[in-house]
């Protein structure tokens, strides 16, 4: 009987095990396709814009000093005036220039003297030409060191740098330095691929950090004629006009130049995925009920959206959002 108990409860056993796996035969468990959104994208007019960072410099510096060690007797200018080209700024020691006026003088007369003998006979040719030559070369001796002893400003300007005062010997550095800031330049190294597109008199805006955000128009002035092999650039100069001289050498600058329009594809920011690891981009293309992962060449960012150089083409469809759950040839659902 008890054999007979055991023999019924195994068979119980085997066949509830039996029925549980039938059940579990007959069950199908469906996978949900991740869910995303969609948008399409289109070619549109994108501005060719490329923004550049420049030194404001002076349009000219001029160093003012003499060719020859002399005292200073008196400066008459400091740093942050206003001058004038012609003005006197510096005042030499003079004894040295009054003594060469003193001579000329004296040759000068000597000269008029041999000219009234000849004119009488009194003298040869050779002897005029002769004291004409000396005449000559006293002049020259006394307008150089009139200029060496006279220091005057070549320039409309500023004085920006003073190094002597007065009575010190001069000694080599300049006594001044007096730069034309009406107008300023500034130098930006342009891509070769645009150097077709660069020509003088082409307008380009300028922003100044201690400015802010106000905007100056500036003009290119000078396109350099080579490109620099290393860096594949070229020169460009800029000039700003600074009528109000609120534009001070040395500020930093922003120059935007604008290259006209391409026509490209554009692409919302929600879409770019960054590869992990590197600076490469993707974005998921929706085809079929599977998205590819594809990698795109990003140009500039203008608000909420990205111009495609290249790798998605006019018309697809892309992901922006639900990406987190994708890989490469995922089946999606798109929602709304």
């Amino acid at each position: 009987m008890k054999n007979y108990r055991k023999s019924i409860g195994l068979a119980a056993l085997l066949l509830v095990a039996a029925s549980c796996t039938e059940k579990q035969a007959g069950t199908t468990t469906v996978e949900e396709k991740p869910q995303v959104r969609l948008e399409t994208v289109m070619v549109q007019p994108v501005p060719q814009t490329q923004e550049f960072t420049a030194t404001v410099e002076a349009d000219i510096v001029n160093n003012i000093l003499p060719s020859m060690p002399l005292r200073i007797e008196k400066i008459y200018v400091e740093v942050g005036d206003e001058v004038k080209a012609g003005q006197l700024l510096v005042q030499m020691d003079s004894a040295n220039l009054k003594q060469s006026k003193t001579q000329l003088d004296n040759i000068r007369l000597e000269y008029d003297r041999q000219v009234a003998l000849y004119e009488v006979g009194g003298t040869s040719k050779q002897a005029l030409d002769a004291q004409k030559t000396q005449l000559d070369v006293a002049m020259t001796s006394f307008d150089n060191l009139k200029e060496n002893t006279q220091l005057l400003s070549p320039i409309d300007g500023i004085v920006t740098a003073r190094n002597y005062d007065n009575g010190d010997m001069y000694g080599g550095d300049p006594v001044l330095t007096v730069q034309k800031i009406k107008p300023v330049k500034l130098m930006i190294n342009v891509s070769e691929g645009f150097y077709t597109q660069v020509k003088p008199g082409m307008e380009v805006k300028i922003r100044l950090d201690v400015y802010k955000d106000e905007e100056f128009t500036g003009k290119v002035s000078l396109v350099y004629p080579t490109i620099d092999a290393g860096t594949r650039t070229f020169p460009v100069e800029i000039e700003l006009a600074n009528k109000d001289m609120r534009v001070r050498p040395g500020m930093f600058a922003r120059v935007t130049v604008n290259f006209g329009t391409e026509q490209r594809v554009v692409l919302p920011d929600l879409a770019v995925v960054k590869q992990t690891g590197s600076g490469d981009r993707y974005v998921y293309v929706y085809n079929d009920g599977k998205v590819d992962f594809v990698k795109v060449e990003l140009g500039r960012r203008t608000g909420t959206k990205y111009e495609v150089i290249s790798g998605v083409p006019d018309g697809a469809r892309v992901v922006v959002a639900g990406q987190s759950r994708l890989t490469n040839g995922s089946e999606v659902t798109v929602v709304d």
